[in-house]
């Protein structure tokens, strides 16, 4: 068995991607690309990506995390709707499969481009919508619970707070990555993972290469998620601390609960945007403080990523071709 490289990176580039269905979608500083993998073959579309040019608020730090994880979470979500509706063509069962009542209204009343542009966004404010009641109102409510039978000081309760949501959040992640369904989801995305290691390593492109690289990364979405998690601790626990002055009491518990709750989701866009802040400097630096910091959200991979085959590393390394400039990806790789 060939050895793992865990670390060989002559450059750090800002090239990310997505696991799909049977694919991967790489995006690059202009394009975007989508792979999936056909019976008969690689289904590829490419498209460019818009760069907004000059000064924009969405560019400002903390700001930008904002702005770049909802863009994100629709690309993904467009992508993952595509990578389905491909894969459903080498299926033939899903094929046989009668039209949804709200597929059938959306067909009958827009166009097939609105209707795909209103099943994504619904399905990004449905993903974001459970995240949210998941990760982060579940744990305030059953931190209120806690409460009621263990008076502790403010600093306390939102630490035990905290430890219920990261409880929450790696029981929902090993469950997930048990999934049989998800479990070749799970080895596309560590193709994807190989793929960028191999080419910020300025190795050509070659199945044999990616093969070799660590299937962890620290810019992935899953350490995202989980520096988010962490950040919503420390943010909350300050923010409850410098606004206690000007809170109101509450002699109501049901009040309470959702006072805190409604804070929380409050200054859920400043966890957002200091978690991609965090993530931005991990990603683009290399050195013992970097790997300390990103080694939780790295060993967590473990569950959301598995050994790809060499089809699945194709796929990778096709859809990171789609996305190269020009000169690379024709005189380099």
């Amino acid at each position: 068995m060939a050895k793992k490289v865990e670390s060989t990176e002559k450059f750090k580039t800002m090239i990310g991607g997505q696991a799909l269905i049977e694919g991967i979608m790489m995006l690059g500083p202009d394009k975007s690309s989508v792979v999936v993998r056909k019976k008969d073959g690689l289904r590829i579309k490419t498209e460019p990506r818009k760069v907004s040019e000059g000064f924009s608020l969405k560019k400002l730090p903390l700001i930008r995390g904002v702005f770049n994880f909802c863009a994100s979470m629709k690309m993904g979500v467009t992508a993952l709707l595509y990578s389905a509706d491909v894969y459903a063509e080498d299926d033939e069962e899903a094929a046989q499969e009668p039209q949804s009542r709200l597929d059938a209204w959306l067909e009958k009343h827009l166009s097939s481009e609105k209707a795909q542009s209103v099943m994504t966004t619904l399905a990004v404010v449905v993903g974001i919508a459970f995240s949210v009641a998941l990760f982060f109102v579940l744990p305030s409510l059953i931190g209120s619970v806690i409460n009621r039978f263990l008076t502790t000081n403010e600093l306390v309760r939102n630490l035990l707070e905290g430890l219920v949501r990261i409880v929450i959040f790696l029981t929902y992640m090993f469950l997930v990555s048990r999934m049989k369904d998800m479990k070749r989801v799970f080895a596309y995305h560590g193709a994807e993972h190989k793929t960028i290691r191999c080419y910020e390593a300025r190795l050509p492109l070659t199945v044999e290469n990616v093969r070799r690289q660590t299937r962890l990364h620290p810019r992935c979405g899953t350490s995202f998620l989980f520096v988010v998690i962490i950040i919503s601790i420390l943010v909350f626990s300050v923010a409850t601390q410098l606004l206690a002055p000007v809170t109101p009491e509450f002699h109501n518990r049901v009040l309470e609960a959702l006072f805190r709750v409604a804070l929380r989701l409050l200054l859920l866009p400043i966890v957002v945007g200091i978690s991609y802040e965090f993530n931005r400097l991990v990603g683009r630096h290399d050195n013992w403080l970097t790997r300390a910091l990103s080694a939780p959200g790295m060993w967590l991979q473990y569950l959301t990523t598995n050994e790809p085959d060499d089809s699945m590393i194709e796929v990778g390394i096709e859809a990171l071709r789609q996305v190269l400039p020009e000169q690379e990806g024709a005189d380099r790789w």
